[in-house]
């Protein structure tokens, strides 16, 4: 009885600790975010002194430097190849957006080279980023078929044992390979 209370504590504590941890990471990624929207508030107050395109610009740079550090936050709070994706995007997109208001200042010509450009920029930055989810993906795929592969193997060769011994051996199997 003893022995299963202490069990019970030891679990109870394990779970309390998880759910405390994910507190934390959430508590991290919202105040980052707060902070990242703080300095944004920030900077574009910086950007009121300047006139015409050159505010623009400003508030624009403001946007970049919220949008990565918001990227950031979210890749730090749930890292997976989904949020990369987004990240990544988002960022592609608000960088677009500075490089477009800064075409503004070119005429003719070269203001459309330069928009093009910029567009040009985003849709690499973009295709970059899911291609690498895709590569993340493939090789998550090949880790879980080489892992299932080696367990069958592993399995395999407890086949001639017998009784504790190969009880023992499938439970060194599942616990290195599942």
């Amino acid at each position: 009885m003893k022995k299963a209370f202490t069990i019970l504590m030891i679990s109870a504590g394990l779970i309390a600790n998880s759910s405390f941890a994910a507190d934390v990471a959430k508590a991290n990624f919202k105040a980052t975010e707060e902070r990242a929207e703080a300095d944004y508030k920030v900077s574009k107050a910086k950007c009121d002194a300047l006139k015409d395109n050159a505010k623009d610009i400003c508030v624009e740079e403001a946007k970049v430097v919220r949008t990565r550090a918001k990227a950031q936050a979210l890749v730090s709070y749930e890292n997976t190849a989904k949020n990369h994706v987004k990240a990544a995007t988002d960022v592609a997109d608000a960088e677009y957006a500075l490089a477009a208001e800064k075409c503004d200042d070119k005429s003719g010509n070269d203001k459309d080279v330069c928009k093009k450009e910029a567009k040009a920029a985003q849709k690499i930055a973009i295709a970059d980023a899911k291609a690498g989810k895709k590569i993340f993906d493939a090789k998550v795929d090949a880790a879980t078929t080489a892992n299932d592969a080696n367990y069958k193997v592993a399995v395999e060769k407890c086949d001639p044992m017998s009784g504790a011994a190969k009880d023992a051996c499938i439970t060194a199997a599942k616990n290195q390979y599942k």
